[in-house]
């Protein structure tokens, strides 16, 4: 436990911080999931609008420093893969 006053005030904006950071993770972890379930049912117009939705999510979470930049595009890039094969089916 901290004793200095700076010490404490830096523990409580850590938790704070963290808090936020798991629920933008959670956020698009949720939007990535529910697009990958409609693709599996392949649902091509659900699926669009997910897709939609997933990338914008991912790119909140990079905005805000919870992923890295590189990152993001990877998994843009992976819903975008599934998104075209499921057109081109």
């Amino acid at each position: 436990m901290p004793n200095i006053k700076s010490a404490k005030k830096r523990v409580s904006i850590i938790e704070k911080k963290t808090l936020r950071n798991s629920m933008i993770k959670s956020g698009y972890k949720s939007a990535v999931k529910k697009f990958e379930q409609a693709v599996e049912a392949k649902n091509l117009e659900e699926a669009k609008a997910l897709f939609v939705d997933a990338t914008k999510k991912i790119d909140q979470a990079c905005t805000k420093g919870v992923i890295v930049k590189n990152t993001a595009a990877r998994k843009k890039s992976n819903l975008a893969k599934k998104l075209n094969s499921l057109e081109v089916k």
